[in-house]
């Protein structure tokens, strides 16, 4: 499967990588190598580029060169809420006021 067709928070490895020339030597660079493990954090709106979290950090992958690169994907979905969400859930304040301790039950 191509990396530009994985869908956010699905995580994959990647299992090889034909972009080449410049492009490809800083992909690697920054780590999309053979058996690195992955994850999309989201993706772009019209075409734009992917957000990609590999070795703890995010890459934005031009959907075109995702499309060079094959991975397979891994267990299933993580949505929202359950480890990759942004902020305390539904109903859940993310901030504390100044001076306010924040209520982490």
């Amino acid at each position: 499967m191509q990396l530009s067709l994985v869908r956010p928070h699905e995580p994959f490895i990647i299992r090889s990588v034909s972009v080449g020339r410049e492009v490809g030597r800083r992909l690697a660079d920054m780590g999309c190598t053979e058996g690195t493990e992955g994850v999309i954090v989201r993706r772009g709106g019209f075409g734009g580029p992917m957000q990609v979290r590999i070795h703890g950090y995010d890459l934005l992958i031009r959907r075109d060169e995702a499309a060079r690169i094959d991975v397979e994907t891994v267990g299933p979905v993580r949505g929202p809420g359950r480890g990759m969400g942004r902020g305390r859930g539904r109903g859940g304040r993310w901030w504390a006021k100044s001076g306010e301790a924040e209520d982490l039950s």
